[in-house]
């Protein structure tokens, strides 16, 4: 199919310039409406404005531009019906071949603070989505393009074939099309389905931040990359983004070397880097099987490194590493000396001599992440169940040392309480029932995912036995309260001497009693933190 006329329209003028001067080289007319109008005559471009074309101004402050029979006519019209064509003859409509349209911001409008729900209303697109679905409806006589990213590969389609553009193309541009509306549609469906009722009545009202849970939720994601396979070499699975993913969240890596990254290692990575994102001082943290195996703080990342290895070294074996700061040779250099073998390396930035040393293990997964501030900006987290979706807000509660409640006869030291607000932050991250043992800024046992949290205590013991590192004077944290008195017995045994956990279980007297027949402190935080 030959373009002879395009109509271009785009509120990303990203590229437009060099299109439209592209389709003018090749003999095609152009119709262009408002500041796109005026970006192309500026430049020199011979454009008929669409008030000119129709017969009609643009009206009601921009609110009709392209509604009219003369544009969705030459658009919509199908060329292969010889009553179509006829009816365009008779009414003087030229067929428009090409439709050149992106939407009014109005995601980017939304995100404003202090946005009124006005200035919201008029960056809902009308004319443009209307002309965007007749273009991918009839794309069997016309061609839709609404991402600058197509301007290159359409116009060197167009200069290959004379001004024509292939079915294939034109149905693949339709089905983008089709999705770029749909995805408009939902954002501003999710926006206004969480607006309360009478709004509209206070139009300069600023309008209040959307509700967390709208009663009809419409996503969307960009595939970003197929992975080779799922969580089993038998499952197929790819790794999709959203739009625009918060600050600091993994989905933001930039990925400087190694092998195409799987399933497991995206998921574990993103464990790991919610996890040593969390804290202030130099952290590092090990994850294997979406459990932290190891997770420290120190002065420096190298110690931190150590201290975090220490914890468990036959787990970290092929694990993930994630620092909470700039990796540097000494970093490197301190897990060669360890002859740790690693799965995915991450950190926000990497010096030069950093990565030098890392080219040497090209295997190595190295993935850079922007900064980001714990919890702050994450959507929704979601989970989906057989014909349905969870969905939740994220777990982003923090304990600091006023929120805790001491409820035995002996207080916690002010060492203890440092040692025992880290190990809950860490409990945060291990699958429940989570049991951590700490001491000295580090991990020292870590129980996880157990049905019983006294079996989690024991394998948290076990864990640090194994390691050789003593319990004597360690503090514990449990992601949930103790059911019953005996998880504090064998952690009693072990040789902590503190415990945070949430409290609130109907046996909180058995189990404080027992704390103080060990002659242990615990604290209640008020919150727990299962994760599944």
């Amino acid at each position: 199919m030959k373009i002879t006329q395009a109509l271009i329209s785009v509120s990303d003028k990203t590229g437009v310039l060099e299109f439209a001067q592209g389709l003018a080289a090749l003999g095609i007319e152009l119709l262009s409406t408002g500041g796109t109008a005026r970006l192309l005559q500026g430049a020199g471009l011979a454009v008929t404005e669409i008030g000119d074309y129709t017969g009609f101004p643009e009206m009601l402050d921009g609110r009709v531009k392209t509604l009219h029979p003369k544009v969705h006519g030459g658009i919509l019209a199908r060329r292969d019906l010889p009553a179509h064509l006829e009816t365009l003859e008779a009414h003087g409509i030229p067929a428009i071949d090409l439709v050149c349209v992106n939407l009014y911001p109005f995601r980017e409008t939304v995100a404003r603070p202090g946005v009124t729900l006005a200035e919201a209303i008029e960056n809902i697109d009308i004319g443009g989505p209307a002309m965007v679905r007749s273009a991918a409806k009839n794309y069997a006589g016309a061609a839709v393009v609404t991402d600058p990213a197509d301007y290159a590969h359409i116009l060197a389609e167009l200069a290959a074939g004379n001004g024509a553009l292939k079915l294939s193309t034109r149905f693949g541009l339709a089905k983008k099309a089709f999705t770029h509306t749909a995805r408009y549609d939902s954002m501003i469906a999710n926006w206004l389905t969480a607006e309360p009722e009478g709004v509209e009545a206070e139009p300069e009202k600023p309008a209040p931040a959307p509700a967390q849970f709208p009663e009809r939720l419409q996503l969307a994601f960009d595939r970003a990359e197929p992975l080779r396979y799922g969580e089993n070499p038998h499952q197929q699975a790819a790794f999709y983004r959203e739009p625009a993913p918060a600050p600091g969240s993994i989905a933001t890596y930039r990925q400087l070397q190694g092998k195409e990254l799987s399933y497991n290692n995206i998921a574990d990575s993103d464990a790991a880097w919610e996890c040593v994102k969390t804290f202030a001082a130099p952290a590092c943290v090990i994850v294997k099987h979406a459990n932290p195996c190891g997770v420290a703080i120190a002065s420096g990342l190298p110690e931190a490194y150590e201290k975090a290895f220490k914890t468990d070294s036959i787990s970290a074996f092929g694990g993930i590493v994630a620092f909470n700061g700039e990796v540097d040779a000494d970093v490197v250099e301190a897990m060669t000396a360890r002859k740790h073998f690693v799965e995915v390396l991450i950190a926000p930035a990497f010096t030069g001599a950093a990565r030098a040393l890392l080219s040497a293990k090209q295997n190595l997964r190295v993935l850079e992440v922007p900064p980001g501030h714990g919890d702050a900006g994450r959507a929704l987290e979601l989970k989906r169940v057989g014909g349905g979706l969870l969905a939740q807000t994220p777990d982003a509660f923090n304990v600091e040392p006023e929120d805790l409640k001491t409820v035995t006869q002996k207080a916690p030291t002010p060492e203890q309480i440092e040692d025992l607000l880290f190990a809950w932050r860490v409990a945060k991250f291990v699958k429940s029932n989570a049991i951590v043992f700490c001491g000295g800024g580090m991990t020292l046992g870590i129980g996880a995912g157990q049905m019983s949290r006294v079996d989690s205590t024991r394998i948290a013991g076990v864990k640090a036995k194994n390691a050789g590192l003593p319990l004597a004077g360690s503090v514990v944290a449990s992601d949930a309260f103790f059911p019953f008195r005996d998880g504090v017995d064998v952690l009693a045994e072990a040789g902590a001497t503190a415990v945070i956990q949430p409290g609130g279980s109907v046996r909180d007297e058995e189990v404080v009693a027992a704390a103080n027949g060990h002659g242990l402190a615990m604290v209640f935080t008020g919150a727990r933190h299962f994760r599944h």
